[in-house]
This record gives structure tokens, C-alpha cells and sequence, in this order.
């Protein structure tokens, strides 16, 4: 198993979440098994979230989907976002 961590900040978190829990349905699909949301403390638009795929292939084709991106757009994503993936050790 592979854990998937992303950072980034969102114009709004309502907006945000709206079209994040929209696209569940094709999270599944594209390998992710678990995940969860979290909120920065001073700042409700710093969102970090992680996802956990079988592979590490998995993770990586999830991040460069066609359908993330549309995602990521209509969501408000502003910047770039910080990226990283693990593994338990």
C-alpha cells in the first residue's frame, strides 16, 4: 500500500468540498482504497488530503488523470499543489 499526500490552498473550502466529494465515485475506480480532508487551523483553505492506492503506479496515473485535473479546476485549486507519495515502513 501507498499513501498519497497533497497540499493546497482553495479559493473557498465549501466550493472545494462540494466537487471533492462529487468526484468519490471516480476515486474508486482509479484505485483509491481510503482517504481523508484535513483543514489548517488558521486557515480553513489550506487543505491537505491523502489517499491510499494498492501501487505506487496507481497513485501516479490518479495524479496525472485528465479527470483530476478537470476536478482540480472546477474545485477552486489555487497554485500549485505540494505533492507527495509513501509507504509505510
Amino acid at each position: 500500500m501507498v499513501r498519497l499526500f497533497v497540499r493546497h490552498n482553495v479559493a473557498e473550502y465549501a466550493a472545494w468540498r462540494k466537487v471533492y466529494d462529487a468526484f468519490d465515485p471516480q476515486r474508486r475506480p482509479m484505485g483509491v482504497t481510503a482517504g481523508a480532508v484535513y483543514q489548517a487551523l488558521d486557515n480553513p483553505n489550506d487543505v491537505t488530503v491523502w489517499h491510499d492506492f494498492p501501487t505506487r503506479e496507481q497513485a501516479e496515473a490518479f495524479m496525472t488523470s485528465e479527470a483530476l485535473r478537470n476536478a482540480i479546476q472546477e474545485a477552486g485549486v489555487q497554485g500549485s499543489p505540494t505533492i507527495w507519495i509513501t509507504r509505510e515502513a
